[in-house]
């Protein structure tokens, strides 16, 4: 039998529920055809379901002003990460999968560090780390290097993404198809966005839901937003959402 795949995720306090870990589950076994290890690094490790590994978060010191932000994913890099060891592919919680990620395992295997370019900064040199697969240990001066100096870090860098993108050694990025953002990528541009539904690409895999609408949020075409910004920020219901999503 072949090593499974490992995915894992994070989660910590409140915004997401255990439910969106279970979709994400669910998503991931939908879209495989290969064995699979799915670990989820939490803070609460109740109500997950049958097939998913509950860890503790990785150990990290950062200053109280960012210790509950994207920083804590840096804990990842540390070695040893518990007993995980090989390439490893990250998802956030809040995304939603729209095909096979069995290609992401298998797209230049000997790379380290593969991520999705950020949609906001293209050719900046800077990957949104939503969606990347990493080979633990490789990178681990990454942890490393932000606990000789927390506060340092984050004040050079000012998210967590940004420091992983200007200090590791090596980046390379997946095709543009397969990771696609649903407001920078999807969404049609202003006023269009009031009349037309976000359009599901053919060779798209994966879809980022940063910042907000939420996914169940989008789905059901409501944008939480003050009555000023109504006027922009909307989004029509879009149903794809609900056929991939759980």
């Amino acid at each position: 039998m072949n090593s499974p795949q490992t995915v894992i995720c994070m989660r910590w306090g409140t915004r997401y529920g255990a439910d969106y870990v279970n979709r994400l589950h669910r998503m991931v076994r939908r879209n495989t055809a290969r064995p699979l290890r799915f670990v989820c690094f939490t803070d609460d490790a109740t109500g997950y379901e049958d097939g998913i590994e509950a860890r503790p978060l990785p150990h990290i010191d950062l200053p109280e002003r960012v210790k509950w932000f994207p920083w804590r994913k840096i804990g990842l890099w540390q070695d040893p990460l518990e007993d995980i060891t090989g390439d490893v592919l990250f998802f956030d919680v809040d995304l939603v999968i729209t095909g096979s990620i069995d290609p992401f395992f298998d797209y230049e295997p000997e790379k380290t560090f593969i991520v999705a370019e950020n949609w906001t900064q293209p050719g900046s040199g800077i990957g949104n780390t939503s969606c990347y697969r990493f080979r633990v240990g490789a990178h681990s001066y990454l942890y490393d290097n932000l606990m000789a100096d927390p506060a340092a870090k984050v004040d050079t860098h000012k998210i967590s993404q940004v420091y992983i993108s200007r200090e590791i050694k090596e980046m390379d990025y997946w095709p543009s198809e397969w990771c696609k953002s649903f407001k920078h990528s999807l969404m049609p541009k202003w006023p269009l966005n009031h009349f037309l539904t976000p359009k599901l690409p053919a060779e798209c895999r994966v879809v980022a839901f940063t910042g907000k609408p939420d996914p169940d949020e989008a789905r059901d075409g409501r944008w939480p937003a003050p009555w000023y910004k109504k006027t922009y920020k909307a989004v029509r219901p879009t149903p794809w959402i609900g056929e991939h999503w759980g």
